[in-house]
């Protein structure tokens, strides 16, 4: 292995050993001696926002394929696991949501990874918060001891996962709170209906990154691979039903949320359909004594013309003609 070139990029450095820590912060140059002077080891190496000179300056020590590099460095990568001779690159996304503000907001975070016999290089597009991820290592030297870079990438995934489940299950609670004010009577108020559509929005905003976690850890789990032994399938298994759920979840929401606004605007609909015969129905009741009073108000003579029977003949006829259709609009629900 030939000794690497110093990256310009933050690094960050771990050297894992029977499952503990017997190394940290030192530089990439002296990452290759390490491994040497520990054949049993694995190295975590992490570069935050590396341009693509700091990863040509590594991948000759690791032998890191050039299309693996390119993809690394540029933004917006699909979540994929890519298998090259010496290497595997694999792409993820951490997640987070908010759901307090005036519509739900979703935040994402690109990790790029070159997964070697023992190394894992992570790669930040972004300066994600990856503390999750380290303790998540450190919670379990048992499991650890002799699962080598398996281990790594499987507390990478764990915690990558679960943000991504919790962030569905946030989407979900955030339109159980919402729901009924979605559903009132006359339809819901503005801000509520724009929660809606933002939480639309997010959810399929939030689908991108989660959906093909399932199909890529299942590539992770194939013997080909060769990644993953006995001992640690179980627990990808269980990163993989978290991962199935999250989709679900998310499927499941969309499809709420998807009905939820269209039963509203069935509601706008109705309370606009019941507005309109209201409106109708007071016209009509408004025209009879209109009618009426403009046939009394005609300049010709007729019964009770200039007389106070006349007047009173009017008034009685538009009390009449006007309460009998009221009452029979309101029998008919118009009113």
């Amino acid at each position: 292995m030939t000794e690497p070139a110093l990256p310009k990029c933050p690094v960050t450095t771990r050297l894992y050993e029977g499952g503990r820590v017997v190394a940290e912060g030192f530089g990439a140059v002296e990452a290759a001696k390490k491994l040497d002077e520990h054949p049993d080891a694995v190295l975590w190496m992490d570069l935050l926002d590396p341009d693509e000179a700091d990863l040509q300056a590594i991948a000759p020590a690791f032998a890191l394929h050039p299309l693996a590099v390119e993809d690394a460095v540029h933004d917006h990568q699909r979540p994929k696991l890519d298998r090259y001779s010496n290497h595997l690159f694999m792409n993820v996304y951490a997640v987070q949501v908010t759901t307090g503000g005036p519509v739900p907001t979703m935040d994402k975070w690109e990790i790029s990874s070159f997964i070697t016999d023992r190394a894992l290089i992570t790669v930040r597009k972004s300066d994600v918060d990856i503390t999750g991820v380290l303790k998540r290592w450190d919670a379990d030297p048992e499991l650890a001891k002799n699962s080598g870079v398996a281990f790594l990438v499987y507390g990478l995934l764990d915690v990558v996962v679960d943000g991504q489940f919790a962030a569905a299950r946030a989407l979900d609670e955030a339109m159980d709170k919402t729901e009924d004010a979605i559903l009132e009577v006359g339809g819901a108020p503005r801000p509520v209906r724009m929660y809606g559509f933002g939480l639309r929005k997010a959810l399929a905003h939030l689908r991108r990154p989660v959906a093909p976690m399932p199909s890529l850890i299942e590539e992770v789990l194939r013997l080909e691979v060769g990644l993953v032994d006995d001992r640690l399938k179980p627990y990808y298994r269980d990163v993989d039903d978290h991962a199935r759920r999250a989709t679900e979840t998310l499927d499941a929401s969309r499809d709420r949320i998807i009905g939820l606004l269209d039963a509203d605007l069935n509601e706008q609909s109705n309370a606009l359909n019941d507005i309109t015969r209201k409106l109708a129905a007071w016209a009509a009741i408004i025209a009879v004594p209109t009618a009426l009073t403009g046939w009394f108000g005609q300049n010709v003579p007729f019964w009770g013309y200039e007389k106070v029977s006349g007047f009173v003949a009017s008034v009685f006829l538009i009390l009449v003609s006007g309460g009998s259709l009221y009452v029979y609009l309101k029998r008919r629900g118009w009113l």
